[in-house]
Order: C-alpha cells, then structure tokens, then sequence
C-alpha cells in the first residue's frame, strides 16, 4: 500500500477539491459507490465511523481501488485510529480537536486533520505542529466570513470546511486560497446509497466535478 505525507494528501486533496464524506450501513454498498465517484472524477472518499460498517467498507476499498484516496472519518475514539489504520485508511479526520488522538496519530505515523472551528483549538493544532485542519461546522460556525477571521492572524492553516457545504456555496469557499478542498455529502446522501441509487449518484458527482473545476 502506497503510504502518503501529509503534503502529499493536501496536494492531491487541492486536485480534486471536493471530498464525498460517506456513512455506509452495509460494507458491501462502498464498492459500487466507490466504483461511481471514480468512474465520474471523484478518486477520494472519507468513511465515516458514523456507522458500525467503516472499517470493513475502508478495507473493501483499500483491496479493490488502491488508487483512490480513503480517509477516515468521524474518528472519536484511539480503538477507532487504530481500525482504520489496519484498514488501510490514508489518513484520519476527526470531527474536534482530541490531543491525545493527535499524538497518537503522529506516533503511528498516521497523518491526521483534525477539526477546528475557533481561536482555541486551532492554537492547540498549532502546539503540535499541524497545519491541515478541517474546519466543522463550516457553515454553523459563520461559514467563510469566520474563516476569512480566523486566517487573520493564523495564515498559515490549509483548510478543509465540513458542514453544510451546497452547490450554492461551495465556490465561495474554495475562492480562498488556504481552502483545500471542501467535505461535501449532497452527492452522496444516505437514501440514494441505501436505494443503490449508483446512476443518479454519478450524475450529481459529474455536477460536483464541474461546479468545482469550473
């Protein structure tokens, strides 16, 4: 298994600058939704630990489609980092800032973005030498004009907002240059996984695609 820097996840992250965060119920359904974000551009997906089903479906993934970018997401607990590293997760997302899920991280050598969204857990990402923070709930925390705030005086964080992110915003946000990517799930709604929906679901990943690149 290819194993990335966390440089190496942001550039790719800033390539396709939008990133399906998925809540699976069954393993099996990853595959051909996996199948339908490649096929239509979208090589990445954050797995959620939302359900009981993330690391088997992040092992799926990992086995048939080494090449596409897996993160894991949701990831509350040091039980859950250790999952999804023998999973074969390229790197963790967590919802907050944990420390202790921060140093374990980095003593497994697992890069981690972890969540922020005021002056006080961006301090502590800083403390421990990260950058690359994922900034949630992007749009209930005051969306853009926070952001724009927050890079103030920390100039230097790469950003990716999760949390109410919408065709209708998505350019606003990627329109700052400390944007990375953004977390989206519009395209990859539970109901239209769980109707095995695989058509209209590359439709609206091709929109995303575009919407983005545009």
């Amino acid at each position: 298994m290819m194993k990335y820097t966390t440089e190496q996840i942001i550039e790719k992250l800033r390539q396709l600058k939008v990133v399906p965060v998925i809540a699976v119920e069954q393993a099996e359904d990853i595959l051909p939704l996996v199948k339908t974000l490649a096929e239509n551009g979208l090589p990445v997906a954050e797995i959620t630990f939302r359900s009981a089903a993330a690391e088997e479906a992040i092992r799926l993934v990992r086995q048939h489609y080494p090449d596409v970018l897996i993160a894991a997401g949701t990831v509350l607990t040091a039980e859950q980092v250790v999952k999804a590293k023998n999973a074969g997760a390229d790197f963790v997302v967590t919802p907050g800032f944990n420390p202790t899920i921060v140093k374990l991280c980095q003593d497994l050598d697992f890069p981690i973005t972890p969540g922020v969204n005021n002056p006080m857990s961006i301090e502590a990402a800083l403390s421990l030498g990260i950058e690359a923070v994922k900034f949630f709930p992007a749009e209930a925390s005051g969306g853009v004009k926070m952001i724009k705030a927050l890079l103030g005086p920390y100039g230097n964080l790469q950003i990716m907002p999760t949390g109410g992110i919408s065709p209708s915003n998505i350019k606003d946000y990627l329109a700052i240059p400390n944007i990375v990517a953004c977390g989206g799930s519009w395209f990859v709604e539970k109901s239209l996984i769980q109707a095995k929906n695989w058509d209209e679901i590359g439709r609206l990943v091709r929109e995303a695609v575009a919407l983005t690149h545009a």
